[in-house]
């Protein structure tokens, strides 16, 4: 069995030409010719070992056919490691090389009912990098196309593989190419966009990924971890944006760039200051450029669209209004589209998976325990966000709107850190306080929506009168979920602390 370590970096055709021409390709010495691979997937017909994350792929190379087993890929800051099993195909499957029992039995198993799903014919240029005897990267550039009966989808990526080195060897590799061209990081695999291809699926927009950090992990390792989780979710996010209307892909891109912000607050204490300064300010930067469209989303579909006028010139107001907004909301989501430069997103998240890789330690805190950490840090922002719960007991909405901004920090670290607090406690914790922060949420919806109605209508008596109109409707929802989320907040703010059970934190 073999491990590979790569990093996947999607590019568009157009780039191919400067991709070549770049001093580090054209200073890489080839590796042999350049060479034409197509390969086959086998699955059963009810997809057994796609729903296992098992591959099993076919290749004719030349006049030289492998067989190659693969599972799915770990990502690690960026970087995908996966075991892998090659051998040559002689006709039929053999898988008595493959030395993890679990995963071979698998194969035995359905071996018989293997049928071919989908193909992948591309071509690959392929060179290495060794700037030194302890580093060498294959650059493989692969141009063509994944294939599922009459549907195909392009294929062009650059590949680095590790050979020899370290893994920040090889993203520090990807920072130098990203800084000269539009390249961004794709873990998904030619398998996974087959399949996607076989079922008919298009690319969706990705959420947060549940966590999967362990106890027996340092502070620092864990955030990695997370931060991994969060980089999967930014990227996949950035590629569909870039080639979806969908507004959700730029929704889910900003989220990821808040928990990765609420998580670098949360880690601080374990993590370099500069750091977390200039990671914390970017990660901002970018998600506001993207800002205007979604709360234009939110006041079109969850303020104006609810609303219905009593007579006939209410609604004819309310439809006068409702189409301004509309009209803005579509503009907003072009300029968003046009703000989302694919060039630029690679290179912020090249950039910060380096830094990631980077990241320092010390005996301190390599010895640190992880809850002891958790406990600690927990315990800490919720007695920042008792202070803020009361400042919000009179109810001002800049109070309140501090508030639920606390609160979804510690809704994801609650996210972030469930591994290492399971129970109902933990569940009627994230309850009580999910249904606070969406009332809290409401309640800064209007606000805003408000403000930005009143900037809009101008002196118009008609638009006026449906702007108070709308916001006199959401009047009495407002008021009381401005006493219940109060209300709610209760255990959260004063009950056992599911990080710390045995205390009152």
């Amino acid at each position: 069995m073999t491990q590979e370590i790569e990093l996947k970096l999607a590019l568009p055709r157009k780039a191919l030409p400067a991709l070549r021409r770049h001093p580090l390709i054209q200073a890489a010495p080839k590796q042999g010719n350049a060479a034409t691979l197509e390969n086959t997937y086998y699955d059963t017909a009810d997809l057994e070992l796609k729903s296992r994350k098992v591959a099993v792929r076919t290749r004719r190379h030349g006049r030289q056919w492998l067989q190659t087993v693969k599972c799915a890929a770990e990502s690690t800051g960026g970087l995908s490691q996966r075991p892998e099993w090659e051998q040559a195909f002689t006709g039929s499957f053999d898988f008595s090389a493959v030395d993890q029992p679990k995963v071979r039995k698998l194969l035995a198993r359905y071996q018989d009912e293997l049928v071919p799903v989908f193909s992948t014919r591309f071509r690959r240029e392929t060179r290495l990098h060794a700037p030194d005897e302890n580093v060498r990267i294959l650059m493989m550039i692969d141009t063509g196309e994944v294939i599922c009966g009459e549907h195909t989808e392009p294929i062009c990526e650059l590949e680095l593989e590790l050979e020899r080195g370290k893994p920040l060897d090889l993203v520090l590799l990807a920072c130098r190419l990203a800084a000269d061209l539009p390249l961004i990081p794709n873990d998904v695999s030619k398998a996974e966009r087959g399949y996607r291809l076989h079922a008919g699926h298009a690319l969706r927009p990705a959420r947060a990924a549940p966590s999967d950090i362990r106890p027996d992990q340092t502070p620092v390792e864990a955030f990695q971890s997370l931060a991994s989780a969060c980089i999967r979710q930014w990227q996949a996010n950035a590629i569909g944006a870039a080639d979806s209307d969908d507004p959700e892909f730029i929704h889910q891109l900003r989220v990821s760039q808040r928990r990765l912000r609420s998580l670098l607050r949360l880690f601080a204490p374990a993590l370099p200051s500069e750091f977390v300064e200039d990671w914390s300010a970017r990660l901002k930067d970018n998600a506001n450029s993207f800002g205007d469209a979604r709360d234009l989303d939110v006041l079109y579909e969850e303020i104006l669209s609810p609303v219905a006028g009593t007579t006939a010139a209410e609604d004819s107001a309310l439809a006068r209004l409702q189409s301004m907004v509309h009209e803005e909301r579509d503009a907003a989501r072009r300029e968003a589209k046009q703000k989302l430069d694919p060039a630029a997103q690679g290179r912020l998240l090249i950039g910060f998976i380096a830094a990631l890789h980077a990241l320092p330690t010390n005996n301190l805190i390599g010895a640190a325990d992880l809850t002891v950490f958790v406990r600690l840090q927990m315990t800490r922002l919720r007695k920042k966000i008792r202070k803020r719960y009361q400042a919000a007991q009179d109810l001002v909405p800049a109070r309140l709107h501090a508030l639920r901004i606390a609160l979804k920090q510690l809704r994801y670290g609650m996210e972030f850190f469930a591994p290492l607090m399971p129970g109902k406690a933990t569940s009627r914790f994230i309850k009580s306080l999910t249904k606070a922060q969406n009332a809290l949420g409401f309640i800064n919806d209007l606000d805003v929506a408000r403000t930005r109605l009143s900037a809009r209508v101008g002196d118009d008596p008609e638009l006026c009168a449906a702007a108070a109109f709308v916001c006199g409707w959401h009047g009495p929802r407002y008021a009381r979920l401005c006493h219940q989320s109060i209300q709610d907040l209760e255990p959260v703010m004063h009950g056992p602390a599911p990080w710390g059970r045995s205390a009152r934190a």
